[in-house]
């Protein structure tokens, strides 16, 4: 039974090679590689329409596997969070604070394009409010997320491999006044200087054929998220790269088996008869066949409980076998479980049954956490510098002064715990740290310190600079109150004396 099942295996897998051997570079050709003159770096991009395809399931060779797609980049999107800004210069901070806020969604939406399509690109401009809708605000920064495809092209530094030019072009279909349908091509060149556009096809009223604007920013106000960024490739990886040779395996393998399904749950029967008019009038009560079937007569096994044979006459059904067997459920299943471990995603993101998915989140959950850390540092560069872009526009725009550009990012943690089993977890820890300095195996400082790290509302325990806010100086002055409260008769000079050593 096991070698039946195994041969059945080993053919469909030959029959799915070819395919599957073509998805491999669905999306995407090869990378990079190694000629006589060394590494050459990629420059390949991701199909983005297909990525596109995938994420919203609309490609038919991919129907009855997409639907994977979605939930995964969601996921990693969602657990990913936005980051917020920490500055030590504080109008800095609130200039960050309000432009990110504003724009929340569409950094969750930076994330996921990113993670779909390998690449995001960030335009960050200044741009003149409508005075009847904004009556608040004069002109104010944009956040503006280029379709990937517009992007056509990105000169590099050829020693910094830092980008100094972007082309972008862009087809726009537009209606004209006399209801005809027009099309106009743009194509733009933003570097450091400069900003030229070009305007071919059908003229916009009120926009010039060519024109050229000053930059004054000096810099490319464009930022290019890159998901898998690595040194070898010019552009981004999509998430959806590495899992689609499994996806097109999942799809072919379930087309297969719901084709077989449809044969196999219908069965058809076969009577095996040696006197067909004596069957049909022991069963049907039909005394001639013939003149039965010209006047358009039907037979109907229905209500017939049972059959009158002769002997040597039989029935039986005919079933149509799968071609695949039982090896169709142990290909989707293995299929299924590499897409997971691909991915690097949970299982119950995908739904599962409740024991698989308590299991999932046990043993799976601290690979997916390592992994959305991992895009997390992926991305911090490309947020430190759109702040950096943010402060820069608006130190020059609105002629203010920011002592740093410096940030710091600061992300939700992600904890796959409910609050009970967290508050469990804190409750042994302090404990267990209490028995510790109580019995001089570990210090007051060290203890302190290894609690800072799962309680994030807690300071420093000590600090080299003496004006800084610490967590022994709120214990202190904690104390001081308690012991206010228990003894009223604590002298003034005392308490003042003590409050003074405090604050140094």
């Amino acid at each position: 039974m096991a070698e039946n099942w195994l041969t059945r295996a080993v053919g469909e897998i030959s029959k799915l090679r070819s395919r599957a051997t073509a998805a491999i570079t669905g999306i995407i050709g090869g990378r990079y590689s190694i000629g006589s003159g060394g590494l050459t770096v990629d420059d390949s991009r991701v199909d983005y329409e297909k990525a596109r395809s995938l994420y919203e399931n609309t490609d038919d060779n991919y129907k009855l596997s997409a639907g994977f797609c979605k939930p995964l980049i969601n996921a990693k999107a969602g657990f990913m969070g936005v980051p917020s800004f920490q500055s030590e210069d504080d109008e800095a901070a609130d200039v960050l604070k309000k432009f990110f806020t504003e724009h929340k969604s569409k950094m969750n939406r930076t994330h996921g394009k990113a993670f779909t399509e390998g690449d995001c690109f960030v335009w960050i401009t200044r741009e003149d409010t409508d005075a009847v809708l904004y009556p608040e605000s004069g002109p104010r920064l944009k956040f503006t997320i280029i379709p990937s495809e517009e992007v056509v092209g990105i000169t590099r530094h050829p020693l910094t491999r830092e980008p100094i030019s972007y082309l972008l072009k862009s087809i726009m279909d537009w209606i004209g006044n006399d209801g005809r349908k027009r099309k106009t091509i743009v194509k733009q060149i933003v570097t450091a200087t400069e900003r030229t556009i070009q305007i071919e096809g059908d003229q916009i009223p009120g926009v010039e054929a060519f024109t050229t604007i000053q930059n004054h920013w000096g810099f490319i106000p464009i930022e290019h998220f890159r998901n898998e960024e690595n040194e070898t490739r010019l552009y981004g990886q999509s998430d959806l790269e590495p899992i689609e040779p499994f996806l097109r395996a999942y799809h072919d393998v379930m087309l297969y088996s719901l084709q077989g399904s449809k044969l196999h749950s219908t069965p058809r029967l076969k009577l095996k008869l040696k006197d067909v008019s004596a069957f049909l009038a022991n069963n049907f009560g039909i005394s001639d066949p013939i003149s039965y079937v010209q006047k358009g007569g039907t037979i109907s096994l229905e209500g017939k409980e049972f059959l009158i044979f002769t002997e040597g006459e039989d029935a039986a059904f005919v079933e149509a076998s799968s071609a695949m067997g039982d090896a169709a459920g142990a290909l989707l299943k293995l299929l299924y479980y590499m897409i997971v471990s691909t991915s690097e995603t949970p299982e119950f993101v995908l739904g599962v049954h409740t024991p698989s998915a308590l299991a999932s989140v046990k043993e799976q959950m601290p690979v997916f956490v390592r992994a959305i850390t991992r895009k997390r540092d992926n991305f911090a560069g490309n947020w430190q510098r759109i702040a950096r872009m943010v402060l820069a526009m608006t130190q020059r725009a609105e002629l203010t002064v920011f002592e740093t550009y410096e940030t710091t990012l600061v992300w939700e943690e992600i904890d796959p715990r409910d609050e009970k089993q967290a508050a469990e977890m804190l409750d042994s820890l302090t404990q267990a740290l209490d028995t510790a300095v109580k019995g001089e195996f570990l210090s007051a400082d060290t203890a302190a310190e290894h609690l800072k790290q799962y309680i994030p509302s807690m300071r420093d325990y000590k600090s080299d600079v003496p004006a800084e806010d610490t967590e022994l100086k709120r214990i202190v002055k904690n104390k001081i109150v308690r012991e206010r409260l228990a003894d009223g008769a604590l002298g003034i000079d005392v308490l003042q004396f003590i409050n003074e050593e405090v604050s140094k």
